[in-house]
């Protein structure tokens, strides 16, 4: 006897889950440097435990959700934007969760205010309490993001005056904002699409990543896709020039999503207007808000060779990680070539990340959102780094296009993974804390377990 679901139980699971998420996050979050708990603490570890119990929840109510969704009564869309916001609500006032890219988005916005080079200089040319919190890493390293969003957080430095926990939450409302806008666009996506909006907003909005990583971690790569998805929907109201003009701010955010002018083309061309036109209009376009952008954001074109900004040694994108097993060999052997194993597997990446999209424009190119889905998980999958929540870059759209209930199946099921795949502080995990968020995870699953018991019980009375 399947487990009874209805859109109120599914709404109160997934709080649940953010609400011990949020709970946790205050002793294992990734928190300022002076908050931070020593990992084998009692407080830390109680909350690790309770971050995984929390997660587990989340997925769960997600599940449940996604049952709803493909059954014969599916929520309107209004209705999963309620779900949406109750399951964030917790959130907006934790600490920050799973890494610690926000500090450095702080740090990175008050050097454009203080009117140091972002790009040539790391956050130790700052100084002071917002660098002290980046990570060593990142200390000495310029700054990997477009002119947009360094303004962005130039202009909420100058708001926030370098209070700490004024800016964490100004740059979640940022992350919001995004998130918004990745709502606001799926619904439309999907119907030109011919998919379920309902489908699109429960695997593209809904989804355990965005609210891990986009709402409690506020990565910019909120603002990056709905920048993107909004771009997208101008282009479909016949608005090219518009719909270029978005998709290039959020390129000018985090790179990857200049991928979607070339939905913006054959969004074009479907319409009717030669190819020739469409290409020149696009390009233009995005030449003159790149100019004006830049020059807006008074940052420079800095960020052209910023695409190059090394990636953490340990990260474990496929190519990193085909990299350092070659590097090894060829240690073991000898070799004078072991210095070369890495960057040489990061350019084979980079190439067959050239091949694949190339190979998926060919054969979709009639979709075209489709094809910039699967072009952007191509570039995430194939790329020298990869965190969990790049992943959302290639499902936001692959959700409003995705042309089979399989296809679906397959995104969540990767999603649901990944959701379990990094530790709240954002830091490596070690032994103890893998029993640990294991523990919490196996206490959810049995929860969950006694509460399906619960709930057969009365209707297996009734049939004896």
């Amino acid at each position: 006897m399947a487990f009874p679901v209805d859109l109120r139980r599914c709404q109160v699971l997934g709080l649940a889950g953010t609400a011990f998420l949020a709970a946790g996050g205050e002793t294992a979050g990734a928190l300022p440097v002076r908050e931070l708990l020593a990992p084998s603490s009692a407080h830390a570890a109680l909350g690790l435990v309770g971050v995984y119990f929390g997660v587990v929840l989340l997925i769960a109510a997600w599940a449940l959700l996604g049952r709803l969704v493909r059954g014969p009564e599916p929520p309107t869309p209004r209705a999963l934007l309620l779900v949406l916001v109750v399951w964030a609500a917790p959130l907006l006032l934790a600490p920050p969760l799973f890494s610690r890219d926000v500090y450095s988005y702080l740090a990175q916005g008050a050097m454009v205010e203080a009117h140091i080079d972002v790009y040539a200089h790391g956050p130790s040319r700052l100084g002071g309490p917002l660098a002290e919190e980046v990570a060593p890493l990142w200390q000495h390293t310029g700054a990997p993001y477009g002119p947009v969003f360094l303004a962005v957080a130039a202009a909420l430095s100058g708001l926030t005056q370098g209070e700490l926990p004024a800016g964490l939450f100004g740059m979640r409302l940022v992350a919001l904002a995004g998130v918004a806008l990745m709502a606001a666009a799926l619904p439309r996506l999907a119907r030109h699409s011919g998919a379920d909006p309902a489908a699109a907003l429960w695997l593209g909005v809904l989804n355990p990543l965005v609210l891990l990583h986009l709402v409690a971690g506020a990565h910019n790569d909120a603002v990056m896709l709905g920048l993107l998805g909004t771009g997208l929907v101008a282009a479909l109201g016949r608005w090219p020039v518009l719909g270029a003009a978005l998709v290039t701010l959020a390129a000018l955010v985090k790179a990857p999503a200049v991928l979607g002018l070339a939905a913006v083309v054959v969004l074009q061309v479907r319409a009717g207007r030669r190819p020739v036109r469409a290409v020149l209009t696009t390009t233009a376009a995005a030449g003159a808000t790149t100019v004006a952008a830049t020059a807006a954001a008074g940052t420079g074109y800095g960020w052209i060779a910023a695409l190059n900004t090394p990636v953490s040694p340990q990260n474990w994108a496929l190519t990193s990680l085909l990299g350092r097993a070659t590097r090894a060999l060829l240690e073991r052997l000898g070799s004078d070539l072991a210095p070369l194993a890495v960057p040489v597997w990061h350019t084979l990446g980079v190439a067959a990340a050239v091949v694949a999209v190339v190979v998926i424009w060919l054969r979709l190119r009639p979709r075209p959102v489709y094809a910039l889905g699967l072009s952007l998980a191509a570039v995430a999958a194939l790329g020298p780094a990869l965190r969990p929540w790049y992943a959302l870059w290639g499902l936001f759209l692959i959700a409003a296009a995705a042309p089979s209930t399989s296809a679906r199946h397959r995104t969540a099921a990767v999603t649901g993974v990944l959701a379990l795949s990094v530790l709240p502080s954002g830091n490596p995990a070690d032994a103890g804390q893998l029993v640990l968020a294991v523990s919490g995870g196996v206490l959810a699953v049995v929860v969950l377990w006694q509460a399906h018991q619960a709930q057969l019980a009365p209707a297996l009375g009734r049939t004896a």
